[in-house]
C-alpha cells in the first residue's frame, strides 16, 4: 500500500486496520521448504499435524452415513447448538467424571472460534489474557484480531514441566481478565497437576480471573501423569472459578475437516449463568456450525473409540524409535512427555534454531519446527510430530539426530 511520510494512505489507496499489519514475507524456513518443493526434492516431514494424512484407518461408511440424516434439509437454528449434539458432548465428559447439563455446553466450528467468543466475552479492547510459554503460536493472531493483548507466563522444566507461579503473578495486571491453560500443553505434552489446579483456582479467585482451558489433546495420555491418580482429569468439572473448557473433533476423533468444537462452562452458578447468557447472544450472532455437522456430531464423536487407540499406538512406537536413536549418542535429549502428539528435543545451542531447521531441510531433506515457533525463549530446541507415519519418522529422526550431533 502506498503511504505518505506520516504512514497515512495516499489518495486512492485503501487503508487497512493496524490489527492486520502482519509481516507476510516468507521466513527462511518456509523459503527453504519452497525451494525443495520446486526442485522436486523429497522431504521427510516431521512436523505433520494433519491426522487425515497419516495413514489412519477411518470407518468411512459410518462417517458418510452420519451425513444422510433428512433433518439436514431443515433449518431450525439453536444458538448454543442442537440439544442432541450437546448431549453427546455431555456423555463424553461424563466418561471423564464431569457431569454437565447440556445447557452448560456451547458448540462452535473450532476451538479458534471458541477463543474468539471468549475474548469478546471477557475482554474490552486493550485488556489482556495470560498464556503459557511454550505454547501454540495461533493464539497471538486470534488475540490481535479481537484487540486483546497477550502476556506470557512460563512453564519451566526440571525433570518434567511445571507452571512457574512467580512468572504467572508477574504477567498479571489490572488489565488481566483470564488465565489460559493447555491441558496437556502443545508442544510440551505436560498435563496440569492436581496441586497446580488447586493453586490456579486460588490464584484466579483472589484476582477475579476466569480460566480458559484447551483440552484438545486430553485423551492422548501416554501414561497417567504423576500425581493425577489413575485417570487424567478434565477442567470441565472445575467449580471453584469461572472456567471455560475447550475441545473438539479435530483431535479427539482426528476429524479436523468436520469443523466441530465446543466449550463447557463451569464454575460458581451465578457467574456461570451470566457467562452463558452472554455467550448465547454471541453465538446467535454468528450461528456458524452447519446443521449437517451438528446432526452427525454424536456419530462422529464415537469415532474416537477407534481413532484414539490408533494414534496413541503410533505415538508410542515413534517415541520408542526416537529413544532408541537417542540412546546411541549424547548430543540430543528428549524432554519428558506425558501426552499429546509432539516431542521436544534439546539440541546443542551452537546457533539459532532457525538456522538448524533450514540446514536440515537443505542438507538432509527433513522438516522440523524450531523452538521459537512455540515461543521457547532460548535457542537449542526443536519440536517433532509423533503422529507421522512410522517409516517417515524413523528415517527423518535418524537424519535429524545425526545432524544435531554433528553441530
Amino acid at each position: 500500500m502506498s503511504t505518505d511520510q506520516h504512514g497515512r494512505p495516499r489518495a486512492g489507496a485503501v487503508g487497512f486496520s493496524r490489527r492486520t499489519a502482519w509481516d507476510l514475507a516468507c521466513n527462511p524456513l518456509a523459503q527453504a521448504v519452497a525451494r525443495a518443493g520446486s526442485d522436486g526434492r523429497r522431504l521427510l516431514d516431521l512436523t505433520e499435524s494433519n491426522p487425515t494424512r497419516c495413514g489412519l484407518h477411518y470407518d468411512e461408511q459410518a462417517i458418510l452415513r452420519a451425513f444422510s440424516n433428512p433433518g439436514a434439509l431443515a433449518y431450525a437454528p439453536e444458538p448454543r447448538g442442537m440439544h442432541s449434539a450437546r448431549a453427546a458432548v455431555g456423555a463424553y465428559y461424563a466418561e471423564h467424571g464431569a457431569h454437565l447439563d447440556a445447557g452448560q455446553l456451547l458448540l462452535t466450528t473450532s476451538t479458534s472460534e471458541a477463543y474468539s467468543f471468549l475474548f469478546r466475552l471477557l475482554c474490552d479492547p486493550g485488556e489482556s489474557v495470560v498464556v503459557p510459554a511454550p505454547s501454540y503460536p495461533l493464539l497471538e493472531f486470534l488475540a490481535t484480531l479481537d484487540d486483546v493483548d497477550l502476556e506470557s507466563y512460563e512453564l519451566v522444566y526440571h525433570d518434567g514441566w511445571q507452571i512457574d507461579f512467580t512468572s504467572l503473578a508477574a504477567a498479571c495486571s489490572s488489565r488481566t481478565r483470564a488465565v489460559m491453560l493447555v491441558h496437556p500443553n502443545n508442544p510440551t505434552g505436560s498435563y496440569v497437576k492436581p496441586h497446580e489446579a488447586e493453586q490456579l483456582n486460588e490464584f484466579c479467585a483472589a484476582r477475579r480471573l476466569a480460566l480458559i482451558v484447551d483440552e484438545v489433546f486430553l485423551d492422548y495420555a501416554l501414561s497417567p501423569p504423576p500425581g493425577t491418580g489413575r485417570d487424567v482429569f478434565t477442567f470441565a468439572r472445575n467449580r471453584e472459578v469461572l472456567t471455560f473448557t475447550l475441545s473438539g473433533l479435530s483431535k479427539i476423533a482426528a476429524l479436523p475437516q468436520m469443523k466441530a468444537a465446543w466449550m463447557a462452562v463451569s464454575g460458581p452458578p451465578a457467574q456461570q449463568l451470566a457467562a452463558l447468557e452472554r455467550l448465547e447472544v454471541i453465538a446467535d450472532t454468528f450461528l456458524s456450525m452447519s446443521t449437517p455437522v451438528q446432526l452427525a456430531l454424536p456419530h462422529l464423536l464415537e469415532q474416537r473409540r477407534t481413532i484414539v487407540p490408533q494414534l496413541t499406538e503410533r505415538v508410542q512406537k515413534n517415541l520408542a524409535e526416537l529413544d532408541r536413536r537417542l540412546a546411541a549418542q549424547q548430543a540430543v535429549e528428549r524432554l519428558a512427555i506425558e501426552g499429546g502428539w509432539y516431542a521436544v528435543l534439546r539440541i546443542p545451542a551452537t546457533g539459532a534454531d532457525d538456522d538448524f531447521a533450514v540446514a536440515l531441510v537443505e542438507g538432509a531433506g527433513v522438516m522440523v519446527h524450531p523452538g521459537h515457533f512455540y515461543d521457547f525463549r532460548r535457542e537449542g530446541y526443536v519440536v517433532v510430530s509423533l503422529i507421522t507415519s512410522q517409516d517417515v519418522f524413523a528415517e527423518g529422526i535418524a537424519l535429524t539426530v545425526a545432524a544435531a550431533a554433528a553441530m
